[in-house]
């Protein structure tokens, strides 16, 4: 994990921080950071209109996400992944079915991941977004559906977890592997230095 440095204020828990995701990911990797927090999971509009471009939808997410749990006195870190091919983007599958279809349009391609990343602070804004490109390996039928029996793809963008199982279907990866997770650790300690200055 490439690291920047935390400024050493919010290093030292100084300030209250909530993570406004229930996802155990983003967890894990935020308390990697040394991070402590609360989880405050949000209950943002997730829609965004047809056309979007994937960059642009997961900082709009990502910040929407970060409004509808501000508080005036806490930094609230909020992020949004998407896995986009070409100018599809592929969210969470809503069946089995989803999933299987999912796996098999990333077979044997070479996808993007994009990770909008929202830091709030005192009525300020810092968003970005990152991206990885990912390519599978040809998967056959039979490989799908075992890993679909799994049920690791039904709670992750694009019907997979590059951390978990899923791991085994990537052939490649070009960018930041914890982007892929769904949290670009180095861009968050980016953005949340531009919050403390």
């Amino acid at each position: 994990m490439n690291k920047m440095p935390i400024p050493p204020t919010v290093r030292q828990g100084e300030h209250k921080i909530l993570l406004a995701s229930g996802s155990p990911r983003r967890r894990e990797l935020c308390t990697a950071m040394g991070l402590t927090f609360t989880i405050r999971t949000s209950d943002a509009d997730e829609s965004i209109e047809a056309g979007t471009p994937p960059r642009e939808a997961v900082k709009l997410l990502s910040r929407r996400k970060a409004e509808a749990v501000l508080p005036e006195e806490a930094i609230v870190i909020a992020a949004d992944t998407v896995v986009a091919l070409g100018d599809t983007i592929l969210g969470k599958p809503q069946s089995e079915a989803e999933a299987r279809a999912m796996l098999s349009m990333l077979s044997g391609k070479t996808h993007a991941v994009y990770t909008g990343v929202t830091v709030a602070y005192r009525g300020k804004f810092f968003t970005e977004a990152d991206e990885t490109l990912v390519t599978f390996r040809t998967l056959t039928e039979a490989e799908i559906a075992t890993y679909v029996a799994t049920g690791e793809p039904m709670d992750k963008a694009g019907a997979y977890g590059i951390q978990g199982k899923g791991g085994a279907l990537v052939s490649a990866i070009s960018g930041e592997f914890d982007n892929v997770v769904g949290l670009p650790c180095r861009l968050l300690a980016a953005l949340l230095q531009k919050a403390m200055q």
